[in-house]
């Protein structure tokens, strides 16, 4: 690995900022602390910032020369409404709040890398350090568009990573295309009549036509949707009932769909519905049919998806950069990619063995209480984002 001298010799001092972090883990749209936090080392660096955009992300700015050219850089800021088990020193402080997706450590990798930038300016334009609040379902991106991010900050690309556990430290991975799943969220109140169970001919029964429902929507994967597109419906929730010699009068099924692409989410959404309505209606009952859409698929733009491919494999060689396999996992950094080109990729955390003692039980893995970030990766995405910049910044486009 060609790691940059300045940044291994800060990467104490970054992690201990990581680490901070982590032991003060705030949910999305909370992140006053933490963007607190960013903004005095940014401004400690000789760094201009802006601050508020999506309420509490902040924006820092580095420029340089003469050039108008410029490209942003990404790190999401918040923590999950979870218990962490871990109860190592850094742990976290705040019950039922935790950085259990690394983005204390997307942030770090960030600083370091600004840190870096701010003393050494080995670029022509300007690079704009961009720290997302609200990734973990509060749609940030989304709304740091909103207030006007590509108006105010005009990058001509922006870039964003994630941490993956299980993939070895000094690897990344990265993918042209779509890599990310939309989300979205779909909740059917089926309205029946209730009754005596002992009697359901004197009823409508909500229960058979859910179970119905289950079964069709599947038949939406196998039969309407083609078989090389990718698509999911999952059913996680059935609630009615609250006796059992009582039939319910209503049934609420709720639950996920996840596609690579528009096209197959809006022919979902359309079947779903009709299955529901027609079901509903042969049953003899009715329905309300909502569906959510959260965040749309993250698809990289394929010119920016093999310029940071080649920037990674100057980095860590090129045998070190694998194609990702793309997850039905969600990313707001979506709503980026619709306005502006660019790519996510992951890199490494490795297996877990970076953790210290008093580490919970369970894997370290996303999402998990007992995980936690590997430090050993701020100075390598540091220095990834640092050549990322600079090679952007001087190739002609």
């Amino acid at each position: 690995m060609r790691l940059i001298e300045s940044i291994l010799a800060d990467a104490a001092s970054i992690a201990a900022v990581r680490r901070d972090i982590h032991a003060h883990p705030e949910l999305c749209f909370e992140e006053q602390r933490t963007s607190d936090l960013i903004a005095r080392q940014l401004t400690d660096w000789g760094i201009p910032i802006h601050r508020g955009m999506g309420k509490t992300g902040v924006v820092g700015i580095i420029k340089n020369g003469s050039s108008d050219r410029a490209v942003g850089l990404r790190a999401d800021i918040d923590a999950l409404p979870m218990t962490e088990h871990n109860t190592f020193a850094h742990a976290s402080r705040h019950h039922g709040k935790m950085h259990a997706c690394g983005h204390d450590g997307h942030t770090a990798m960030l600083l370091a890398a600004a840190k870096h930038l701010s003393r050494q300016r080995n670029f022509d334009g300007t690079v704009y350090l961009v720290f997302q609040p609200a990734e973990e379902g509060g749609g940030g991106a989304r709304e740091m568009i909103r207030d006007g991010l590509f108006e105010k900050f005009p990058m001509e690309a922006i870039f964003g990573a994630h941490n993956w556990p299980g993939m070895q430290v000094g690897q990344f991975a990265i993918k042209s295309g779509p890599c990310f799943a939309s989300s979205n969220e779909f909740k059917i109140t089926i309205h029946g009549k209730g009754g005596h169970a002992a009697m359901p001919h004197n009823s409508v029964d909500p229960v058979p036509v859910a179970c119905q429902m289950v079964q069709a929507f599947q038949t939406i994967i196998s039969r309407n949707k083609r078989p090389i597109d990718a698509g999911v419906i999952s059913v996680t929730m059935i609630h009615t009932g609250e006796a059992t010699n009582v039939v319910p009068d209503a049934c609420v099924m709720e639950g996920t769909v996840r596609t690579f692409t528009l096209e197959v989410l809006d022919m979902i959404e359309r079947r779903m519905k009709e299955v529901a309505e027609h079901t509903s209606a042969a049953f003899g009952a009715t329905c309300e049919f909502e569906f959510v859409r959260n965040y749309p698929p993250t698809i990289n733009h394929p010119a920016e998806t093999e310029f940071a491919r080649q920037v990674m494999g100057q980095v860590v060689g090129p045998e070190n950069v694998q194609e990702f396999e793309p997850t039905m996992g969600a990313e707001d950094f979506s709503y980026f990619l619709l306005d502006k080109p660019g790519a996510y990729f992951l890199i490494g955390n490795g297996d877990g063995s970076h953790r210290e003692g008093g580490h919970g039980m369970g894997p370290c893995m996303l999402h998990n209480p007992s995980y936690d970030f590997n430090d050993d990766l701020i100075p390598l995405g540091a220095t990834l984002w640092v050549r990322m910049a600079e090679q952007w910044l001087a190739t002609a486009r």
